[in-house]
C-alpha cells in the first residue's frame, strides 16, 4: 500500500507532540486539538487562558466570554499546515458567542482539521483510491458571572477523526469519535489607579478535553485524548485611554499518563504499551500529576510554559509578540511568535508568524496565519 504524503503528515505531526518514545514524550490522538486555531493568541505564543475574551475564547478559557465587550461576536480563521511541504493541509476554525445578559454567554464552534487527499494502492501498477482524510470538532459552552470579578464556564464538544482507510471495501470503516468536557474560571480585578498609569489583574484556569478514550477499530488501541490543565495570571497597564500594555503569562499541563518501562526491562516495548492502554482516562489524568519515572523532576519538565505581551493603540491597531517553551525531553517546542491585529468599525483582521528555536522543526514555521473577527451588537461596559 502506498500512501501518498500521509507518511509525512503522520511523522511531523508526531515532532509536534512529543519526540522520542525513548524520552518518555507524551503522545495523544487528535493532537490538532493543541493547535492555535486563532491568530490571536498564535501571535502571543500560543496563549489564551487568562488574555481578555474575544470571539476564540473557547479554545481557551470559555469563562471569558462572560466578560465580552460586545453583545456578540464571530471568528473564522485559517491556519496552514506543513506549509513547506504540502498545499493542502490546513485547521479551518470558526467560532460564535452571544451574551445572554451582563452575566452570561453562550458559545459553540466548528475546529476542521484537513490532510488534503491521499491516494492509496496495494502496488505501483494499480489504480489508486484517493480519500480525504480530516478530524474536526463541534463544541459548545455557556459561562456566568459568579461575581463582578469572576466567572465559571462548561464546555462540552464532540470529536471525530475519520483517519482510518481499508483497502478491503468488505471490511467497515468509519470515523473514530468521542465526547469531552472542560471546566474553566477566569478573574478580571476593577481598573485600579496607580502612580503613573492605571491597571488591572487577570487570572484563568481551564481543564479541558476531559473524556472517554478514542479508538479506530472494535478491538484496536484506545488512545488517550489531549487532556489539558492551563493556568495562567497576566496584567493591564493601562497607560492613558488610548495605550494599553498587556503582559500575560501560562503553564500548560497534560493530563495524560507518562510512558513507562513497568516490567523493568529497560525498554518500553509491546508488553508495556499493552499496560498503559488499560488505564482508564479519568485515573491517567489523577496520575498524570506522580506517574513520571523520575519523580518530580520529570513532572515539572512535563510542564510547558509561555510568556505573551500585546500593545493596543486606541483598540484600533495592535501588536504582539510571544515566547513558548517545551522541555527538550518532552516534545522540544520552542519558538517566538510575532503578531498584529488591525480594527476598523466591527472588523478585526489579525495575523501572525512563528520563529522556531528548537533543533526540531516545528510544522508551523515560517507559516503566515489569518484570522477574522466581526464585532456585532452594542458595546457592553464591565464593572
Amino acid at each position: 500500500m502506498m500512501m501518498k504524503k500521509i507518511l509525512i503528515v503522520t511523522l511531523l505531526i508526531s515532532a509536534y507532540t512529543g519526540k522520542a518514545q525513548e524520552n518518555r514524550s507524551i503522545t495523544t490522538a487528535v493532537p490538532f486539538l493543541n493547535i492555535a486555531a486563532d491568530a490571536r493568541a498564535a501571535g502571543m505564543g500560543d496563549m489564551g487562558v487568562a488574555t481578555s475574551a474575544d470571539a476564540y475564547s473557547l479554545q481557551w478559557n470559555a469563562a471569558k466570554f462572560a466578560f465580552a465587550e460586545q453583545k456578540m461576536g464571530f471568528g473564522i480563521s485559517y491556519t496552514p499546515y506543513l506549509e513547506n511541504i504540502v498545499t493542502d493541509v490546513a485547521l479551518l476554525n470558526a467560532s460564535f458567542y452571544n451574551k445572554l445578559d451582563d452575566r452570561s454567554a453562550f458559545a459553540f464552534g466548528l475546529r476542521y482539521f484537513g490532510l488534503g487527499e491521499v491516494e492509496l494502492r496495494q502496488t505501483i501498477d494499480e489504480e489508486g483510491t484517493t480519500v480525504k482524510p480530516n478530524e474536526f470538532v463541534l463544541e459548545g459552552a455557556y459561562s456566568l458571572k459568579l461575581s463582578t470579578q469572576f466567572s465559571m464556564g462548561i464546555g462540552g464538544r464532540f470529536i471525530s477523526s475519520n483517519l482510518k482507510f481499508p483497502l478491503d471495501p468488505s471490511v467497515d470503516s468509519k470515523a473514530a469519535t468521542a465526547f469531552a468536557v472542560d471546566i474553566s474560571g477566569f478573574y478580571r480585578s476593577p481598573e485600579i489607579a496607580y502612580d503613573n498609569f492605571d491597571g488591572r489583574w487577570r487570572a484563568g484556569f481551564n481543564i479541558s478535553n476531559l473524556g472517554s478514550k478514542i479508538s479506530y477499530d472494535n478491538n484496536g488501541q484506545e488512545n488517550f485524548l489531549p487532556g489539558n490543565l492551563k493556568f495562567g495570571a497576566g496584567f493591564d497597564f493601562i497607560l492613558d485611554q488610548d495605550n494599553v500594555l498587556s503582559l500575560t503569562t501560562e503553564f500548560n499541563k497534560l493530563l495524560v499518563p507518562t510512558p513507562q518501562d513497568f516490567n523493568e526491562d529497560g525498554q518500553i516495548d509491546s508488553q508495556d504499551n499493552e499496560r498503559y492502554q488499560q488505564i482508564s482516562f479519568l485515573e491517567g489524568a489523577f496520575n498524570s500529576f506522580t506517574d513520571a519515572p523520575d519523580g518530580f523532576g520529570e513532572e515539572i519538565k512535563e510542564v510547558t510554559w509561555a510568556l505573551g505581551a500585546e500593545y493596543s493603540f486606541q483598540n484600533a491597531f495592535m501588536l504582539r509578540t510571544g515566547y513558548f517553551n517545551e522541555n527538550e525531553l518532552k516534545g522540544a517546542r520552542k519558538f517566538f511568535s510575532l503578531g498584529a491585529g488591525f480594527k476598523f468599525k466591527a472588523t478585526q483582521v489579525d495575523l501572525s508568524y512563528l520563529f522556531s528555536t528548537s533543533k526540531i522543526k516545528n510544522p508551523l514555521e515560517n507559516t503566515l496565519r489569518f484570522s477574522l473577527t466581526f464585532n456585532l451588537g452594542e458595546e457592553l461596559l464591565n464593572d
